[in-house]
């Protein structure tokens, strides 16, 4: 072949070959898929500075019941009636026998500790008497302000006389202490100690408060917050809500009465409406306390504050812009804040 055809041939053949390269460039550049758009940044998250009321609050461990149980003993002679577990005193109604007479209840300050035997005994024995016999509708006279100075007198012997005939007794005009019970007020009857048949001077039964109570035992390091009057509330086992008050708070131990385990106190809560518990007799609730409170104040969530470097906090507007603010009270998920244009309404970003 001649030399210049050769030459034209190999000319044609890499022109050639440079179109299907350039062809095929072609196509891998058209089956290329387009380059996906940059990511949007991430949307930023706010919440809205509020207005509202922050409280923080305790839970104690506490013991719904009738209070603190007081015992009852007799004098001498026989147990031959008991009262049932739960039953009222009443006054002038009898609660027990002794030796088959009736024991019954008086109300009042000093307890019955003589037999009024002879007119003209003065002391605040007879006063009781004079006071629950008027009660009960019989005449005693005027008595004395002066409770050591009541005087039993005739009148007041002849209508104790009128009262036993009533009762049903020896109509003796004589009371003896193992005739009537004392009471500083109305009590509920606990657990019965006794058997029929057993000395009356035996531990007979328990008396309680009627009303129902919650009470508990705290270390008075920790009782500072509990005072007399303190709005407070009962956590039913039903998990029902009870508004109650704090009614007494009292020390009762020191640390070497209770094993090293510091001085005690006493705490007494009593429902606001009894009939909010009436239904239970004695059960384990719950005590919720609030034990700091702000009301009318501006909130965020704590995810909103901004730590600075410098110290203190901040919250960040959308625009990035930072506002210092001064905190307050914390409760669970919340923080009271304030400064210089922090208002209700504010838009500030969150980290939640």
């Amino acid at each position: 072949m001649p030399p210049k055809i050769h030459t034209m041939r190999r000319t044609v053949i890499a022109a050639t070959v440079l179109v299907v390269v350039v062809i095929a460039a072609v196509l891998v550049v058209r089956a290329r898929p387009p380059e996906p758009a940059a990511a949007p940044p991430p949307a930023v998250k706010t919440t809205t500075v509020r207005k509202g009321d922050l409280t923080n609050t305790r839970t104690l461990q506490a013991q719904l019941g009738f209070g603190a149980a007081r015992p009852v003993k007799g004098t001498a002679g026989t147990v031959t009636k008991l009262p049932a577990t739960g039953q009222t005193t009443e006054l002038g109604k009898e609660l027990y026998r002794v030796d088959d007479q009736p024991v019954v209840v008086f109300f009042g300050a000093t307890p019955l500790f003589r037999a009024l035997d002879a007119p003209g005994l003065k002391g605040s024995d007879v006063a009781v008497v004079m006071d629950n016999l008027a009660a009960l509708g019989y005449s005693v006279g005027t008595r004395p302000k002066d409770a050591t100075k009541a005087e039993l007198t005739p009148r007041v012997v002849d209508a104790l006389k009128k009262w036993q005939k009533a009762l049903g007794v020896e109509q003796t005009g004589v009371l003896a202490p193992g005739r009537v019970l004392v009471l500083d007020r109305p009590m509920r009857v606990g657990t019965v100690k006794a058997q029929l048949g057993e000395p009356a001077t035996e531990e007979l039964f328990e008396v309680t408060p009627t009303t129902r109570l919650v009470s508990l035992q705290v270390p008075v390091s920790e009782a500072g917050v509990l005072k007399t009057d303190l709005p407070v509330v009962i956590v039913r086992p039903d998990n029902r809500s009870v508004p109650a008050k704090v009614t007494s708070v009292t020390q009762v131990a020191t640390t070497s009465e209770n094993g090293g385990g510091g001085p005690k106190a006493d705490v007494v809560v009593t429902p606001d409406n009894p009939a909010d518990v009436e239904d239970l007799d004695t059960a384990p609730v719950r005590l919720t306390i609030t034990t700091e409170s702000r009301a009318g104040v501006l909130t965020v969530p704590l995810a909103a504050l901004v730590a600075l470097k410098e110290g203190g906090y901040a919250v960040q507007l959308p625009s990035g812009g930072l506002k210092a603010v001064q905190t307050g009270l914390y409760s669970q998920d919340k923080v009271e804040i304030s400064g210089d244009g922090v208002t209700d309404g504010l838009e500030v970003v969150t980290a939640q």
